[in-house]
């Protein structure tokens, strides 16, 4: 079964063609956006690009773009966050378990939910990378490597050796090789590797991309059952963000329970913050924080449809805190002190 189709990003796409076509792509790339808009759909795109051998690239008809959208090419190869299967683990055993999970994803057409917090890339992930990127392609003039979410490198996983071999890997690439990895949380990645790669800002798909995605048949029949106007608002440019129906709903109560807490007593400010930033995983708090964003321009819209400019004023000010609380989120910062300040500025957009 072929992963679903691209939708927008319209302009990045034109520009990584053409960087491709003219061989001046950067070896070493990191998408970066907020979460679900699309980045490793469009790094597998990327690298369909970069395999493909036609004038017009990606052409998707010759035997590379067939392959690659059906993630069956043996020289594109996808990583992303997964269970730890143990330090001793060899190249060959993680080899085996990736392709059945990304077997699982092909089969789901590449629509799947966000990796929980127990997930992460490993040591053995990045000794499986070294071995690969040591040999020739198999079949194009290339090898290309997509390593998702890469983020989950870091030391805070308790996993800093699998960042550090990666970081050896993008000091010396290969020739033939080409490594995109994208991330939710760019300020999480060490900066050694930050410093090696080229970074490039994937925005939220525009309304029209959005309403294309949602008419596609593969997102229909995974998507909650409500109306596209009601999807488009709650995805607010990331289509991503549309799975995982039961992560979604957790995300949009705490975000509720933070615009309460921001109308009631200190006491009740300090439990929230406490509460909404005391997950492990720093991308659920990052999920309450895109929640948060999509309450509050609810907030403001009501309140002009009621002629109530007083809290139609006070929900836009506070939308640039939560950007911002999202910044601080995306580094090595206590999920519940960002909490506690943003909850401290809305209150204050409050007056």
């Amino acid at each position: 079964m072929p992963l679903i189709p691209l939708y927008g990003h319209d302009a990045i796409r034109e520009r990584l063609a053409a960087q491709a076509q003219a061989g001046t792509l950067p070896a070493s790339l990191l998408l970066q956006g907020t979460a679900g808009v699309g980045k490793q759909r469009l790094a597998l795109w990327l690298g369909q690009v970069l395999l493909c051998e036609a004038d017009e690239r990606p052409c998707g008809l010759c035997q590379h773009c067939r392959y690659a959208l059906q993630l069956q090419h043996p020289d594109l190869r996808w990583f992303f966050p997964h269970k730890n299967l143990g330090s001793d683990t060899e190249p060959d055993a993680a080899k085996e378990a990736f392709d059945t999970d990304v077997k699982e994803r092909v089969d789901a057409n590449g629509l799947y939910e966000r990796p929980d917090g127990s997930m992460g890339i490993y040591k053995y992930v990045t000794r499986l990378l070294v071995q690969l990127a040591s040999k020739s392609p198999a079949m194009a003039r290339r090898k290309v490597f997509v390593i998702g979410d890469a983020e989950r490198m870091v030391p805070q996983a308790a996993n800093p050796e699998a960042a550090n071999a990666l970081l050896k890997l993008l000091e010396e690439p290969p020739a033939d090789t080409t490594f995109i990895l994208t991330s939710s949380e760019p300020g999480a990645l060490l900066p050694t590797i930050r410093s090696r790669v080229v970074s490039i800002r994937v925005a939220p798909l525009p309304e029209a991309a959005m309403r294309r995605f949602l008419a596609d048949s593969y997102a229909q029949a995974v998507l909650p059952n409500l109306l596209p106007d009601e999807l488009l608002r709650l995805a607010n440019g990331a289509p991503g963000t549309l799975l995982g129906g039961a992560d979604r709903t957790a995300a949009m109560t705490k975000a509720r329970a933070l615009l309460s807490a921001a109308d009631s007593g200190r006491e009740q400010l300090l439990r929230a913050a406490f509460t909404v930033g005391a997950g492990k995983a720093r991308g659920a708090f990052t999920d309450v924080l895109d929640a948060l964003t999509v309450l509050l321009h609810e907030r403001a819209r009501d309140a002009v449809q009621r002629g109530d400019e007083r809290t139609a004023r006070a929900a836009t000010k506070a939308v640039p805190a939560v950007e911002e609380a999202k910044a601080s989120a995306a580094g090595n910062v206590n999920p519940q002190l960002v909490a506690a300040r943003l909850l401290d500025q809305l209150v204050q957009a409050a007056r």
